[in-house]
């Protein structure tokens, strides 16, 4: 075994694996964090952002035309850009589009000029990349065995390292997407046949995905060794189905047949599927984020529904925080499911003290500091006949910044609650994400930089408490977390990373040589 793959016993393997495609001479890229903005107020950058979705089907004859029916049920997962790629026995078809699914995809000549019987799809939220219309997915590529398309959920995390190696070694970028790194992966493997270079490919990637890829009559679904990005298996009409959720199933009329396992790649054809296992076995390490937020309520996810999840999310931090106060009010749409569950645990009434406003874009928030600062407005109201004089227990999912719990703590105030006491469904979040959410610096993340009582001041609550790490593995059915051998993705609560950070740490080798040669 190579020396990157004994450093941590859950690495993919790294760059390591790949001599063949890259000989001896490699050397590292390091890239500094993008900067953020603080001057302008947008009430959406601070929550967690949605990865990406993914949907494919093999085999049934309005392939585009369903694959835009789960895009649209997947759209929550990323609201930036959308692609289909489709295949009709002969070429490869693409429409790429910026913008939500409904702008393109529900008029019939899109979908007429997305011909055959298989295609996947994409919702975009950049992580990594910018937006523009050369990253939108599925990335398409014409190789020597054949036409090749691909979309992917997650990020990986040695992703720059590979691309500047690629790069040094002749490669040529169309676009600035990690997930072209696979691309290029699969085009230089010495393997005879596509899908062995495929797997080849995946074996040098490190971090977080679930992928679809389109390839010689065939459609592929991998997750990643740990299953930290989700992907389920359906069937519709005895055609197989690959998404990121169940909703994208339920939407279409499929019967779920079972989650997509860890390491796990599906080869669906003409013949059936096939299931292949090119990783050693390892125990699965699924986002715990999926059941606090990024999943929709309504779905499914490794046998639990995410709704009652949340719901028991309450429930456990009622228990853990009581208070006395006379109504509960969830942030929404969000905390909605926990607020249900702390309402029942607690016997305190449920009821919408905030009302969202659901037809405000992004867009509007930017002619003025006065409208920017009055951003949360426009998304969320204040019901003045639920708050005024009485004290209110305010549910949300998680706290990023603190800006917005700001705003939402003052409408409180304004609309005449008596007390505010703020409760939140997750642990503090103390380390940023490197697998797909996107998440500020660490510098930037309230908790990370703040006691408790200090975030209860700058947010102006009259109290404030979050769920427990092992709080939130009782909602998941667990005793609590393990810390030998931790059940879920945890790190945003923990610092617990379970896979290299390849990237990373080469920037700190880079930033370290640096210092030397001015020192």
């Amino acid at each position: 075994m190579d020396e990157t793959a004994d450093e941590n016993p859950n690495s993919n393997g790294g760059p390591g694996l790949c001599p063949e495609m890259f000989g001896d001479s490699r050397t590292p890229r390091s890239l500094n964090p993008p900067e953020l903005d603080d001057e302008e107020f947008d009430p959406e950058a601070d929550r967690l952002r949605e990865e990406c979705g993914v949907f494919g089907i093999f085999g049934h004859p309005e392939a585009a035309a369903i694959t835009a029916l789960g895009l649209h049920a997947l759209q929550h997962r990323g609201q930036e850009a959308a692609g289909i790629v489709s295949f009709d026995g002969k070429r490869y078809n693409s429409e790429r589009r910026l913008g939500l699914v409904s702008d393109h995809f529900s008029k019939a000549s899109t979908i007429a000029r997305l011909p055959g019987e298989a295609a996947i799809g994409h919702v975009r939220y950049s992580t990594l990349g910018e937006t523009i219309l050369r990253n939108v997915q599925p990335l398409f590529a014409e190789l020597n065995s054949g036409g090749f398309a691909v979309a992917h959920n997650g990020n990986l995390t040695n992703g720059l390292t590979l691309r500047r190696e690629l790069v040094q070694s002749g490669a040529i970028y169309q676009s600035t997407s990690d997930t072209e790194v696979i691309l290029h992966l699969v085009a230089r493997s010495r393997r005879q046949r596509l899908v062995e270079r495929f797997i080849e490919a995946l074996r040098c990637i490190e971090g977080a995905y679930a992928l679809v890829a389109l390839l010689n009559k065939k459609l592929i679904g991998a997750r990643d060794p740990l299953g930290i990005r989700p992907l389920v298996l359906g069937e519709l009409d005895g055609h197989y189905i690959l998404a990121s959720e169940t909703c994208a199933l339920d939407i279409i009329g499929a019967r779920f047949v079972r989650d997509i396992e860890n390491g796990e790649v599906v080869v669906i054809s003409e013949d059936g599927i096939e299931s292949l296992r090119p990783f050693p076995p390892r125990p699965m390490r699924p986002c715990i984020f999926e059941y606090i937020y990024f999943a929709r309520p309504d779905s499914v996810v490794h046998g639990r529904s995410v709704y009652d999840v949340r719901k028991r999310m309450g429930a456990e931090l009622a228990a853990e925080a009581p208070i006395e106060a006379d109504v509960v009010v969830p942030v929404p749409d969000s905390g909605v499911p926990a607020a249900i569950g702390y309402a029942r645990h607690s016997g305190i009434p449920f009821e919408l003290g905030i009302i969202r406003n659901h037809y405000i874009g992004r867009t509007f928030i930017q002619p003025t500091q006065s409208v920017r600062e009055l951003g949360v407005r426009l998304k969320h109201s204040a019901n003045r006949a639920v708050v005024n004089g009485k004290r209110i227990v305010l549910i949300d999912d998680s706290i990023v910044r603190g800006t917005t719990s700001v705003k939402i703590v003052q409408m409180m105030r304004d609309a005449g609650a008596r007390e505010v006491h703020f409760r939140i469904s997750s642990p503090p979040i103390t380390h940023p994400d490197y697998y797909g959410i996107d998440t500020p610096q660490r510098e930037l993340l309230l908790a990370a930089t703040h006691s408790l009582d200090e975030m209860r001041a700058y947010i102006g609550c009259d109290t404030l408490a979050f769920l427990s790490v092992d709080g939130i593995y009782r909602a998941m059915g667990e005793a609590g977390r393990d810390p030998l051998r931790p059940q879920f993705t945890d790190h945003c609560f923990t610092g617990d990373y379970p896979t290299l950070l390849t990237d990373l740490r080469e920037e700190a080798k880079s930033q370290l040589s640096l210092l030397a040669e001015a020192s």
